[in-house]
């Protein structure tokens, strides 16, 4: 680069012999003296060594020649100011390149603006001295004067003793970029544009100097620590050499080369790096995605994202994370904090809990146990002043008061700060838990939070976590959940995979090992679709838990093309706070359908479908059970579906709209159908015929109607004569109401296979 060919620029000063009007004998500005005239300074028209030269008399302590015209200092160009001097008579002084920076508001303070200083040792002999200006802080750059100056006025000084006589040839001023860079080049270096790089001074401006003048080529942040005190952003692509430090609450957004790799390059530190992306992506980026280009992360504590991202409590559009892999040192940042704390419970305010004793230390996102605790009841929020805690689903049957404990569980990523987030995605990311920690807290409140292709490895106590109402539209598909306990048996384990507190949650195609439970789902319209989740163990224990739990009694779920592994499908009512029937809709509007249920060296009393009613008076209201394939090996089990009724049973007299056909049933003793058939064989001539549907009808149901009866060949009397009258029939007879009556209009024999249901139509 050279300014004087590229630009036009015009450098050189004028030549003694054209006057000495314009150069002076203070600093160079305007209205100061000059040696036209003056009786020290001479023109020599033809000195052996320097043609035309200016020939001075030191009289002063120091002795100032400086050019008048401001020669003007352009960012990224580097000045190099050369004068060949001798000594002619006299005390012999010293002589060093010396200048004087300004800009429109006069001169700029505080630099250095002398060069190296040479001391003439003999008359006669010619020595060049030389000093290099301008704005960065590179080697071999004898004034560092920054972005301040404009422009400056240079030429040299004599110090030392006076009364010596030298002659100075023309002083010339040349551009020596070249000297620092390339002739050609596809990049520009911060320190070019004044970045100091002592990690103390704020380099901010200089880099937003440098990616301005950049124009498309790529900004070099060359070795050093740079200290960037407020925000800055780069519209252009930035290779680091050298490492930035920036306070929490500044940004860094490298909107070209937008990814960790840079981020790491950018702090030096990995963890560090990852927070200030993840606070850059929910900023602006120019770009919805972070990727994390297959690096490992580890993390030494658990990572806070609204801390990190510091500037914000929502976010609403869609971003995502993506590629890579998050891992806990297993350290003991990741240690589960444990309260207990004395609390009271309405259920007239079903969510919330009272008179906090040490509410201050209970944190925020922690699991609530206690009596009449549903499973995932998480803290939501607190009120410290007012002492009470806002909790993620309400409380079944909790006293009115008692000791509550709370566990806070460490994630490796944890967007519990965040007030409502809206479409964040995770997307082809293993959370390496290593059996120290969990995964994943999503936000308190938000929308359409997506987990995707995500690999949820070993989390000590939970996969991912909802403490309120983030899961609203969850989506969970295509992801390996791994378990930390698959060598423990079943009845010992507690991690869990995922929770749902809110409605419409997607979950599809995952593969869950050896979890205590897959999901606990709360809230409705949750799609569980093709998924494959067991939780056998190698000891085959007696022991069987819930693959998925359904706690909302009118659930509008669909549970289709699933492969669920000695494991059932529990349906509860356990996070309602008045969990009696109020003539609601009760247990209803769930459809199982296509899936496939195996278990293995269970107990007989193992059913893969169980409802627990956590009040009086419930029922079932609209259930879909159709095309499933009911399997068991080393075995039999009694019968595939349950009422746990340890605080109430279902009430089968309200039973409506239920539907249990076309599934295929090996190794169960009792298979379910509704409706169901069965064949009554009278040999000999009755007036009255008893159906028994013990055992057929789903949980336990009652005979409620006789939907069919169709004769076997002829009815005859005792005549051996061909009856052709119906019978009536009378259901809900037997100990259990699970024996029909046909009457017929005489004592009659043959067969016939009569239908009945256990519900009425809605």
């Amino acid at each position: 680069m050279n300014k004087a060919i590229t630009d036009g620029v015009d450098l050189m000063p004028r030549r003694f012999g054209e006057g000495l009007d314009v150069w002076s004998n203070q600093d160079g500005t305007p209205g100061s003296t000059t040696y036209d005239g003056q009786c020290t300074a001479a023109i020599v028209p033809s000195d052996s060594d320097f043609g035309t030269c200016l020939e001075l008399l030191k009289t002063d302590n120091t002795q100032k020649l400086r050019y008048m015209l401001e020669t003007p200092l352009l960012p990224g160009c580097y000045l190099q100011v050369t004068a060949r001097i001798k000594a002619v008579s006299g005390n012999l002084p010293t002589v060093r390149i010396a200048g004087w920076a300004g800009n429109t508001n006069g001169h700029v303070n505080g630099l250095v603006e002398t060069g190296p200083a040479t001391t003439l040792t003999s008359y006669g002999e010619v020595v060049e001295i030389r000093a290099i200006i301008g704005a960065g802080n590179r080697g071999g750059v004898d004034m560092v004067w920054g972005t301040g100056p404009v422009f400056g006025h240079f030429g040299l000084d004599l110090t030392g003793h006076n009364g010596g006589i030298v002659r100075i040839e023309d002083i010339r001023i040349e551009d020596a970029t070249s000297v620092f860079l390339r002739n050609m080049m596809d990049w520009v270096d911060v320190r070019d544009y004044g970045a100091i790089g002592d990690g103390v001074t704020d380099d901010s401006a200089a880099f937003e100097a440098a990616d301005t003048a950049a124009g498309g080529r790529t900004v070099l942040v060359s070795e050093g620590v740079y200290h960037l005190a407020n925000h800055v952003t780069f519209e252009s692509r930035v290779r680091f050499e050298g490492t930035v430090t920036m306070p929490v609450d500044i940004r860094l957004s490298l909107t070209r080369n937008f990814d960790f790799p840079s981020y790491v390059d950018a702090f030096g530190n990995e963890e560090l790096a990852l927070k200030k992306a993840l606070q850059a992506l929910f900023n602006f980026t120019d770009h919805d995605s972070l990727d994390l280009c297959g690096r490992r992360i580890q993390l030494s504590e658990p990572l806070d994202v609204h801390a990190a991202v510091n500037n914000r409590d929502t976010y609403s559009n869609r971003r995502v994370l993506r590629n890579g892999e998050l891992e806990s040192d297993g350290s003991a940042s990741w240690d589960t904090e444990v309260y207990t704390a004395l609390a009271s419970y309405s259920a007239s305010q079903p969510t919330k809990l009272g008179n906090v004793a040490g509410i201050s230390q209970i944190p925020v996102g922690s699991l609530v146990e206690g009596v009449g605790v549903g499973r995932e009841v998480y803290v939501r929020s607190k009120n410290v002043p007012a002492g009470t805690i806002e909790l993620s689903l309400p409380l079944y049957g909790a006293p009115g008061q008692q000791v509550y404990t709370f566990k806070r569980f460490k994630y490796l990523l944890d967007f519990s700060g965040f007030t409502y987030v809206q479409r964040f995605n995770v997307a082809d990311v293993e959370f390496l838990c290593m059996g120290n920690c969990s995964a994943l807290m999503i936000p308190s409140d938000g929308l359409a939070f997506q987990v995707r292709d995500c690999f949820i490895t070993t989390p000590k106590d939970r996969g991912i976590t909802s403490i309120g109402h983030g899961c609203a539209g969850l989506t969970l598909d295509r992801n390996q959940f791994l378990s930390n306990e698959q060598a423990t048996d079943i009845g010992d384990r507690v991690s869990i995979a995922f929770n749902v507190n809110s409605n419409d949650a997607k979950i599809r195609d995952n593969r869950a090992v050896r979890f205590k439970h897959f999901g606990v789902l709360a809230g409705t319209g949750h799609m569980i679709l093709s998924n494959h989740f067991f939780q056998g163990d190698n000891a085959q224990t007696d022991e069987r838990t819930a693959g998925i739990v359904l706690s909302s009694t009118n659930c509008m779920t669909i549970l289709g093309g699933n492969y669920v592994d000695n494991c059932s499908i529990d349906w509860t009512n356990e996070h309602d706070a008045t969990p009696d029937d109020q003539n609601g809709f009760s247990f209803g509007g769930l459809t199982v359908d296509g899936n496939i249920f195996y278990g293995s060296h269970a107990p007989a009393w193992f059913s893969f479908l169980r409802i627990k009613p956590c009040g009086s008076g419930h029922y079932i209201n609209g259930l879909h059970v159709s095309g499933n394939t009911f399997r068991h090996s080393g075995g039999s089990l009694e019968r595939v579906d349950r009422v746990d009724d340890s605080i109430a049973p279902l009430d089968p007299v309200k039973f409506l709209n239920i539907r249990f056909e076309g599934n295929t049933y090996n190794n169960i003793d009792n298979r379910t159908f509704n409706p169901a058939t069965v064949e009554i064989d009278q040999n000999v001539v009755a007036q009255t015929w008893d159906g028994d549907f013990t055992g057929l009808l789903p949980f336990g149901g009652k005979t409620r109607k006789v939907v069919g009866v169709m004769a076997h060949n002829q009815i005859q009397n005792a005549a051996n004569g061909g009856i052709y009258t119906m019978p009536y029939s009378v259901p809900g007879l037997g100990n259990g109401g699970e024996i029909i009556r046909l009457h017929w209009s005489e004592p009659v024999k043959g067969k016939v296979y009569v239908t009945a249901q256990a519900d009425n139509l809605g």
